[in-house]
């Protein structure tokens, strides 16, 4: 087995490659001056079973073009089996035709995967399931929702919990979350009655005096989440906490999770934190690299990667 890691995340990369005490395979990525990507492995391959670690994050075109020409510099290399690992999925929310004349950008993506080469996809909490079907080549879809669990109970272990679904097409995420904590679930309801006026937030189930607990797949400008609080915390709510897979944060998602009635934002490390994202004391950050590690290992071995599921 051999691990290789693009720029988009080397710590991650790094803690994946420790759990599985397997050193990072040595390898070259860099730009020439026009900003060409050039890629070159520096270790034998032929026949050997490669994970490459990318998530593609902003700059999402650069990374994904660094993960496309490392899986081609593989294959060319005779590489036995390239699995594409890619805590981040970029693209993802383009999974469906929102108007006439516009692309599924996220099916283009799993069609230029399969053709340079990757002959299957490791992922996490992916903005669609129905994605998975865009490959015609395996895809493991792994969840945050088990990690989630475990942090809230060693964190708040006696707090009475309402899991909170941001919209009402992440029911079936918070569902889940819920399930695991045996608390209630309740949903908030955006609507705009005409253009040019502000979101209604309507909450649907009872959240007066409980904890909240808003779970999402990915926090980008933090409106939907912050806005979400605010009606949360005017329904009477005590306290009002995120847990979301993917901090995208983009401006001003920070300046917006300061501002807010949210105590906590929980993420994982799919994503590189940058440095204002590390100094934003709202925030905290869950390792993947046991997830990825012990995932990476039963693929590797042939062993089933739904156990990690439960």
């Amino acid at each position: 087995m051999k691990l290789i890691a693009g720029n988009s995340n080397r710590p991650l990369a790094e803690g994946i490659a420790q759990y599985l005490k397997s050193p990072l395979a040595e390898s070259t990525i860099r730009h020439f001056a026009d900003d060409e990507i050039f890629v070159e492995i520096l270790e034998n391959v032929r026949g050997q079973d490669v994970f490459v670690i990318q998530s593609t994050s902003k700059p999402v075109n650069d990374y994904l073009m660094e993960l496309l020409i490392t899986i081609d510099a593989l294959k060319r290399g005779s590489a036995r089996r390239i699995t594409a690992c890619i805590p981040y999925f970029g693209y993802a929310r383009q999974d469906r035709k929102s108007g006439p004349r516009t692309p599924i950008s996220a099916k283009l993506v799993a069609d230029i995967l399969t053709t340079a080469g990757a002959n299957r996809v490791l992922t996490l909490d992916l903005h669609a399931g129905q994605i998975q079907g865009f490959f015609n080549i395996p895809v493991d879809n792994l969840f945050a929702t088990p990690l989630f669990q475990k942090d809230i109970h060693d964190h708040f272990p006696k707090e009475d919990f309402l899991v909170v679904s941001p919209d009402v097409g992440g029911v079936v995420r918070a569902r889940s979350l819920a399930k695991r904590l045996s608390c209630g679930l309740a949903v908030i309801d955006k609507r705009r009655e005409k253009p040019g006026v502000s979101e209604v937030m309507n909450v649907i189930g009872e959240v007066k005096g409980l904890h909240c607990l808003i779970t999402d797949d990915i926090v980008d400008s933090a409106g939907t989440v912050c806005n979400a609080a605010a009606a949360l915390m005017e329904a009477g709510a005590t306290s009002v906490r995120a847990y979301v897979t993917h901090g995208v944060f983009s401006p001003p998602a920070l300046e917006r999770i300061n501002t807010s009635p949210l105590e906590e934002v929980v993420i994982t490390d799919s994503i590189l934190a940058t440095d204002e994202v590390k100094k934003c004391t709202k925030i905290r950050q869950i390792p993947l690299a046991p997830l990825f590690g012990e995932a990476i290992d039963r693929i590797n071995h042939e062993k089933s990667v739904s156990i990690l599921f439960d």
